[in-house]
């Protein structure tokens, strides 16, 4: 039987959720440039790739987080996922937003939380972590124990787990970039001889020799 990774990292490249440019890479709002652009919300669109992904996500929680009581989205991208895996597991789900609310109450954080509740933060993507890792502390700094964040996907890069590690919030992904390159190659996406760029890349994104190798 076909190991997650590999069938999320297919399910991904069939729809075009992730694109491969090592010979023309694009330029993250960072100024990175890079040989993937990873565009999950896609996944939304595709009801099979989207049943695969919220199961995993379910499964990743009861797996990983099995004392977990809710779920909550980061904004935007993870919200979608929280609601609808939470639905699967019958838990309850709330968001926590970019910024407080303009108006009304004023909150940051939407849904029923208490302090002391231990909760999973569900992300669509992780790059750096730096986004995700502001939806932990807000949570943290309400008295919220979150216990551990999942996503669809990571690229892997070292900036990401050093950081997750500084904040003490382990994670866990249903794919990630080393599985899916080699899943491109081996599915025709791209050519076995590009892979030294996507390697080199991961390596130190913010090193642009690998543009030339």
């Amino acid at each position: 039987m076909e190991n997650r990774e590999r069938k999320i990292a297919k399910d991904l490249l069939s729809i075009k959720a992730v694109f491969l440019k090592p010979s023309d890479p694009f330029t993250w709002a960072s100024g990175i440039k890079s040989p993937i652009y990873c565009d999950n919300r896609l996944t939304l669109s595709y009801p099979a790739v989207r049943n695969d992904i919220e199961q995993g996500l379910a499964d990743l929680v009861k797996e990983c987080f099995p004392q977990a009581e809710a779920l909550f989205g980061t904004s935007t991208a993870g919200i979608a996922h929280a609601a609808l895996a939470a639905d699967i597991l019958d838990m309850p789900m709330g968001y926590v937003r970019g910024s407080n609310k303009s108006h009304g109450r004023q909150n940051k954080i939407e849904g029923v939380y208490k302090p002391g509740m231990k909760v999973v933060v569900v992300e669509d993507l992780i790059s750096t972590g730096g986004s995700s890792l502001e939806v932990v502390d807000a949570l943290r700094e309400a008295g919220v124990i979150v216990l551990g964040l999942v996503a669809i996907f990571t690229y892997g890069l070292p900036d990401a787990a050093k950081n997750f590690a500084e904040k003490n919030c382990p994670y866990m992904t249903l794919s990630n970039y080393d599985t899916l390159i080699e899943v491109a190659v081996e599915e025709n996406y791209i050519h076995e001889n590009e892979l030294n760029k996507l390697k080199a890349w991961k390596m130190n994104p913010h090193d642009e020799s690998w543009i030339n190798q």
